[in-house]
């Protein structure tokens, strides 16, 4: 899917429209393809499980603490490369996950283009936090697992996006919650802004194509290959993890 600006409230800690008004790419799309498997093999479920990364229990975030956060391209550099304001334009403090650590640094996964951009943040612009949280999005088996100190507590079945506008993989975190005006609606009582894009669109109504994580209107769409790129669950177990998972938790996109 792609998200437009909606309404920003307060739930679960923090709930805010993605990315200024970007849109999640992926809430259109054909009545395609397979079913989600939901009952799967021994062998399949340690596949999954491996690739969850069971041995890397948490994760550590980082939240800015001022106005701005400088981003650098090396720890050696004089001056940053960019600026990232926070809070950002919907008033969410500006959090990334934590890829490595330096003395007085932290290497961190960035909301911009192209998917995978990291820089370098100075410790003293941002606080630490861990989350015991991982998501790992099986594409090919439509599914999301649900982790918390390695160990699996959920699993749900999910539609992803077409051959044409296809569910991006790697490596992402949620970025932001927000809570859309309907409920009822196509994005569901919830969802998540991830700090990626879409790889096959340059945009989406006019804006960038965030995709995101959220529930839909259309349930009986779910197991499908359906969105412009956005991974929809039931409104149910969006509320779950909208309850449960807090922002900065990694998501693992795979085949």
């Amino acid at each position: 899917m792609i998200i437009g600006r909606l309404d920003p409230r307060t739930a679960a800690g923090i709930l805010a429209a993605v990315l200024g008004g970007a849109v999640l790419a992926g809430c259109g799309g054909s009545d395609g393809s397979q079913n989600a498997a939901t009952n799967l093999s021994p062998q399949v479920r340690n596949q999954l499980a491996a690739i969850a990364g069971l041995g890397q229990s948490k994760s550590t975030v980082v939240t800015a603490v001022g106005t701005s956060v400088d981003i650098y391209s090396a720890t050696t550099d004089n001056q940053p490369s960019s600026t990232l304001a926070s809070p950002n334009e919907n008033g969410v403090k500006r959090i990334f996950l934590v890829q490595a650590k330096m003395p007085g640094w932290w290497q961190v996964m960035l909301p911009v283009q192209p998917n995978g951009s990291t820089g370098w943040v100075k410790a003293d612009q941002v606080s630490a936090s861990e989350t015991p949280y991982r998501l790992v999005v099986s594409r090919g088996h439509h599914l999301l697992q649900v982790f918390s100190d390695g160990k699996q507590i959920a699993q749900e079945p999910v539609a992803i996006g077409t051959t044409d506008t296809p569910t991006p993989g790697g490596r992402f975190y949620l970025m932001e919650l927000l809570r859309p005006r309907n409920p009822n609606g196509a994005y569901g009582p919830y969802a998540f802004g991830l700090n990626g894009f879409s790889t096959s669109l340059s945009s989406f109504e006019g804006r960038k194509p965030v995709i995101g994580l959220h529930g839909t209107n259309e349930p009986k769409m779910i197991g499908k290959d359906v969105s412009h790129g956005c991974i929809r669950l039931s409104n149910d177990a969006i509320t779950r993890l909208a309850q449960t998972v807090p922002l900065g938790t990694p998501v693992d996109i795979v085949a």
